[in-house]
C-alpha cells in the first residue's frame, strides 16, 4: 500500500461551502457501485461537492444482532513457549480489553496435515505397536494444557494451501513409505458405492514435456479400476474449470493387479504437464504394517512411488520425475490422507491450546465459545469423545467447526460432506443439539470452483449443500463459516478501502446464489486484511477497513464476524517492512510497547460503536453519496440503534488528504438532539514509524472525545478517520 503521507492542507474554513448535510429520511437507498482501479493515493480528491447526504434507510427492515454473539475474536495455534506468557490473568485482561466479544479457538494441525490429539492421553488402535487411530480420553483428569499434532506419515501432498513443509510420500524416493487415502470415503464407511468417491492424486512436472509411460509402484489396497488422464488449460489446481481432464489413448486400466506396474499411455508421446490418477475401484487387501483386523487398513488406495516419462530407442525408461523427500520433489496433489500416525510422529513446535486452559483462563469472556473438531485428518470416534469430555466439564460451546479449509487442501465437496455427515452422526450421538457447521473456507473473495462433476456442477459449496440436501441431511449444517482475507499481501494500495464493503457483499451474495438456504447463518469466522505479514497491518489503513469490514458484513445480513488475532505476537518481517497481525506492538518476550491502529479500531467498534452485555442491536442500511473524482465513495456509514434506544453512527471517511463535514440537520428525525458524544480516531492520532523490529506508532495517540455543544450544525470527520456519533434523534 501507499507509503504517501497525507498532505497538510488546513481545514477549509468556508464550512459552509465544505459541508456534507446529515440527515434519517425514511426512504430506500440507491445501490451505487464502488470504484474498483487501485491506486496509490487519493491526493486528488480536492473540494468535496457541497450539500452531500448521509441517509439512514428507515423503512428498511431493520437487521438484529447481538454484540455478544456477532462481533468476537478468535485463538490460534501458538509456538509452545509463549502458551504460558499469553494464558495469565494480566494478559487475558489485555487482550479482552479490546473490547470483543466471543472467541472461536482456530485448529491448525489440519493445515500442517496432522492429526491432532486433543487430549494427549488416549488409546491407539493397535494399542501394542503405540500406532493406528488415535482416540482422545473421554473421562476426566488431569486438566489439559497444552495439546499437539502429528504430521501424517502416509502424506501425499508435496504442499497445499496451509503447509508448504514436510513432503509427499509419493514421489519421496523411499519405496518404504506410501500414501494412503482416507478410509472413511470407502464404501464400507459412506455405504455409497466406491465411485461415488473417487480418488485422485495429480503429479506436476514443472514444465510441459514429452510423456508416453507411466509407473505405479503400488501398495496395498491398491486400484483394481482406474483411469490415467492429462490436463489441458491452465493449472488444475488454482484453475480448476480453465482446462479439461482426457483420458490418455491407453489410459483405462480395469481388473488390475498390485505391485510395480508400468504403463504404455500413448503410442507415441503426448505434451504434459500435470498426470491425474483417477481410482475408482479397491482391492481391499491391508496396507503394510497396519493392523489387519481393523477394516480400516484394507480399505482405499495406496502408492509407494509414481514416475512419468518415455522410453529411449533402447527401451530405457526416462523418468522425469525428481524423488527427493523435500519440496524440492515433483510436487504431487491427492485426494485424502489416511490419519494413520504413530506415537513417534509427535510435533511439539506448534501448540493447541488444552481445552481446559482455554476455557478457565477467562479468554473465553464468560460467553459460548465457538470450537473445532479434527475432520479432514480425524476419525468420528475421537471428535464424539472431544464433544463428550467438553460436556463433562460443563463449558458452554456455541457452535463446532468442522474441519480446516477443505478447499485449501484440495478435497471435493462430496468428499468433505461424507465425512461431515459421519462425524454429524458421531457428535450427534453424544449431544443432538449441538450445531455443527464448516467448511471454513479459506480467505476468498468468489465462489469456490472445483473440477466440473458428471452434471458439470463446478461450484463447491453449491455441490457440498446439494449432497446434504439429497440425503435429507441439510438440518445438519447449522452454519456456514468461511475466513476473509481480502487483499493479497504485498500489493494491497489505499483504493482496496473502497471495494472492501463490495467485496463483503459480494461473497456473501455468492454463497447464498449456491443454493444455501436463507435460514443458514452465513459466519466470517478468521479475518484480517491479509493473509500473510504485511506492513498494510500496522497502517492506518488497517483500522479503518476493519471498522468498513465490520459494518459492510452485518448491513450484508453475515451472522457473526470474528477479527484474528486476540492475543500479541512479536513484529515480524513482511513485505515492505516489520508488522504484526495483532493489536499490540510487542517484543520477543510479548511484553507491550504500544497499541496498533487496530485495537483502538477494535475499541470503537466493540465500546463506542454497539453495546456489549445489552442485547439487540438494530441495524439500518446507510450511504454518503459522496465521491471524489474517480467515483470512489469516499465517507461509509452504519447506523445502529442500541438496546437504550439511542442512535449510533459509525462514520469512515477514506480520503487520506481531506477533512469532510457532516451538517446536522433542523430538527424532527433529521438530527440528533444534544447531547451528542462524538468519538474521532484516525491518521491524525496514529502514524506508524518504519524501523525494523522497533517499528512503533508515532504519534500513538488514542481516539479523540468531545460533546458536541447545544444547536450544533456540523461535525468535522477528519481525514483518514472513523467517527463514532452516538446520542438520542429528535421526533
Amino acid at each position: 500500500m501507499s507509503k504517501e503521507k497525507p498532505s497538510r492542507r488546513a481545514f477549509l474554513e468556508n464550512a459552509t461551502a465544505a459541508a456534507a448535510g446529515f440527515a434519517i429520511f425514511p426512504h430506500s437507498l440507491r445501490s451505487r457501485s464502488l470504484g474498483t482501479n487501485p491506486v496509490r493515493a487519493v491526493a486528488q480528491a480536492g473540494t468535496p461537492r457541497a450539500l452531500s447526504t448521509i441517509t439512514v434507510d428507515l423503512g428498511a427492515k431493520p437487521i438484529l444482532f447481538d454484540p455478544d454473539q456477532a462481533l468476537g475474536s478468535s485463538m490460534d495455534i501458538l509456538p509452545h513457549d509463549v502458551v504460558d506468557k499469553i494464558y495469565t490473568p494480566e494478559m487475558v485482561k489485555q487482550c479482552l480489553s479490546a473490547g470483543w466479544g466471543p472467541i472461536t479457538y482456530r485448529q491448525n494441525t489440519e493445515l500442517s496435515i496432522g492429526a491432532w490429539h486433543w487430549n494427549p492421553a488416549g488409546a491407539w488402535s493397535d494399542a501394542a505397536n503405540k500406532r493406528g487411530y488415535f482416540t482422545g480420553r473421554a473421562e476426566l483428569g488431569e486438566p489439559i494444557r497444552h495439546s499437539f499434532g502429528y504430521p501424517l506419515p502416509h502424506r501425499g501432498t508435496t504442499r497445499n494451501g496451509g503447509s508448504e513443509h514436510g513432503f509427499s510420500r509419493i514421489t519421496d524416493g523411499d519405496a518404504s513409505t506410501y500414501w494412503k487415502s482416507n478410509p472413511y470415503l470407502a464404501a464400507k464407511f459412506t455405504g455409497e458405492a466406491e465411485s461415488a468417491h473417487p480418488q485422485w492424486i495429480v503429479l506436476d512436472l514443472g514444465s510441459t514435456e514429452p510423456l508416453s509411460h507411466v509407473r505405479i509402484d503400488w501398495a496395498d489396497p491398491y486400484a483394481v479400476n482406474y483411469e490415467v488422464q492429462y490436463w489441458t488449460g491452465e493449472h488444475p489446481m488454482d484453475k480448476p474449470i480453465a482446462g479439461i481432464w482426457t483420458t490418455f489413448p491407453h489410459g483405462i486400466v480395469t481388473g488390475a493387479r498390485g505391485g510395480r506396474q508400468m504403463l504404455k499411455l500413448a503410442g507415441t508421446p503426448l505434451p504434459v504437464r500435470f498426470l491425474r490418477l483417477w481410482m475408482t475401484a479397491s482391492s481391499n487387501t491391508p496396507a503394510p504394517g497396519h493392523d489387519p483386523a481393523d477394516p480400516r487398513s484394507s480399505v482405499g488406495y495406496a502408492i509407494r512411488e509414481m514416475s512419468a516419462g518415455t522410453l529411449t530407442d533402447g527401451g530405457e525408461f526416462v523418468d522425469l520425475v525428481q524423488h527427493r523427500p523435500d519440496q524440492n520433489q515433483t510436487a504431487t496433489y491427492c485426494s485424502s490422507i489416511d490419519p494413520w500416525h504413530t506415537e513417534s510422529d509427535l510435533d511439539m513446535h506448534g501448540d493447541q491450546t488444552g481445552f481446559d486452559l482455554f476455557f478457565t483462563s477467562g479468554i473465553t469472556n464468560n460467553l459460548p465459545a465457538m470450537i473445532p473438531i479434527a475432520m479432514l485428518y480425524g476419525t468420528p470416534e475421537d471428535a464424539a469423545a472431544q464433544i463428550s469430555y467438553l460436556k463433562k466439564r460443563g463449558y458452554a460451546i456455541s457452535y463446532v467447526e468442522m474441519g480446516e479449509e477443505p478447499d485449501g487442501q484440495n478435497m471435493l465437496p462430496e468428499d468433505y460432506a461424507a465425512l461431515y455427515l459421519q462425524f454429524a452422526t458421531a457428535m450427534h450421538r453424544v449431544d443432538l443439539n449441538l450445531k455443527l457447521g464448516g467448511p471454513v473456507f479459506e480467505g476468498v473473495n468468489e465462489d469456490i470452483k472445483v473440477w466440473p462433476d458428471e452434471q458439470g456442477r463446478t461450484s463447491w459449496l453449491g455441490r457440498f449443500v446439494d449432497y446434504l440436501k439429497e440425503r435429507s441431511r441439510i438440518h445438519d449444517l447449522a452454519f456456514v463459516s468461511f475466513e476473509h482475507y481480502p487483499f493479497p499481501p504485498c500489493d494491497t494500495v489505499w483504493a482496496d478501502l473502497y471495494r472492501e464493503p463490495q467485496v463483503v457483499s459480494h461473497i456473501l451474495e455468492v454463497w447464498r446464489q449456491d443454493g444455501l438456504p436463507e435460514n443458514i447463518p452465513l459466519m466470517n469466522t478468521e479475518s484480517n486484511v491479509t493473509y500473510n505479514n504485511a506492513e498494510e497491518m500496522v497502517d492506518i489503513f488497517a483500522a479503518l477497513w476493519l471498522c468498513d469490514s465490520v459494518g459492510a458484513f452485518l448491513t450484508a445480513g453475515g451472522a457473526a464476524y470474528y477479527h484474528s488475532p486476540i492475543q500479541p505476537e512479536p513484529l515480524r518481517p513482511g513485505c515492505h517492512g516489520f508488522g504484526t497481525y495483532g493489536n499490540y506492538v510487542a517484543d520477543e518476550n510479548l511484553k507491550i510497547h504500544a497499541f496498533t491502529c487496530q485495537y483502538y479500531a477494535s475499541r470503537l467498534i466493540n465500546l463506542e460503536w454497539v453495546q456489549h452485555r445489552a442485547g439487540a442491536h438494530k441495524l439500518y442500511p446507510a450511504a454518503c453519496d459522496l465521491k471524489d473524482a474517480a467515483g470512489h465513495t469516499l465517507i461509509t456509514a452504519y447506523a445502529v440503534i442500541r438496546p437504550n434506544q439511542s442512535w449510533s453512527l459509525m462514520l469512515i471517511n477514506k480520503d487520506q488528504t481531506n477533512a469532510h463535514e457532516v451538517r446536522l440537520g433542523p430538527g424532527g428525525r433529521q438530527g440528533f438532539t444534544n447531547p451528542t458524544t462524538q468519538i474521532s480516531y484516525g491518521s491524525e492520532q496514529y502514524m506508524w514509524r518504519e524501523a525494523g523490529a522497533n517499528g512503533r506508532p508515532e504519534p500513538g495517540d488514542p481516539p479523540v472525545v468531545k460533546s458536541l455543544s447545544a444547536g450544533a450544525q456540523a461535525v468535522l470527520l477528519p481525514k483518514a478517520s472513523i467517527t463514532i456519533l452516538r446520542g438520542k434523534v429528535a421526533g
